[in-house]
């Protein structure tokens, strides 16, 4: 019994030394705590839709009408992401379809309008008979130009170009590549 007494002091003795010894900080834990809470609240969408339309106005023309499947827009980071497939459809001043985006995925800019879409890009333009494909394209709204540092090809009615970098206007009719990698002609 006496024995049994004195484990049961040795343990608890062993206990509290070993809590002494422990330099736990529960405030900074707290703090570390609210701040991954942050994180992962800030993380969150303030509006989630699904199957939009947006259309892009500008002196009474539609400009452009954007279509996604999914949108998650975040409010204090003035981004908006769109899930599981995008398109935009880009129009002259007489309300005539002068090319198609789409993409597997976008991130757009609130406050700029600048976009960068990514995962199968294809952009045509069906009345010059181009196309264009990368995995990678930004959209600068201010300066009205499309561009890409990844590998791109484009697909004409008389060629095929192949290269890196990349730039031009939405509809395709000034493009550049910066590094040409091959042109293969097309037979009529």
């Amino acid at each position: 019994m006496k024995l049994n007494r004195y484990i049961l002091i040795f343990a608890f003795l062993n206990l509290a030394l070993l809590c002494s010894s422990c330099d736990i900080d529960f405030e900074g834990k707290q703090e570390e705590f609210d701040k991954s809470k942050a994180a992962i609240i800030h993380d969150k969408p303030d509006q989630i839709a699904y199957d939009i339309e947006v259309l892009f106005v500008d002196s009474s023309f539609t400009k452009a009408i954007l279509k996604a499947r999914k949108a998650r827009i975040y409010n204090e980071r003035y981004e908006t992401f769109l899930d599981s497939g995008m398109q935009v459809t880009f129009f002259e001043r007489n309300s005539s379809e002068t090319s198609i985006l789409t993409a597997d995925s976008a991130r757009i800019d609130d406050r700029t309008k600048n976009m960068l879409a990514e995962g199968n890009v294809i952009v045509v333009a069906e009345s010059k008979g181009r196309r264009l494909e990368t995995e990678l394209l930004e959209w600068d709204n201010m300066r009205q130009k499309i561009y890409s540092t990844e590998f791109v090809t484009i697909t004409t009615p008389t060629e095929i170009i192949k290269g890196y970098g990349f730039e031009s206007d939405p509809n395709l009719n000034e493009y550049v590549i910066n590094r040409v990698s091959g042109i293969q002609k097309r037979g009529n």
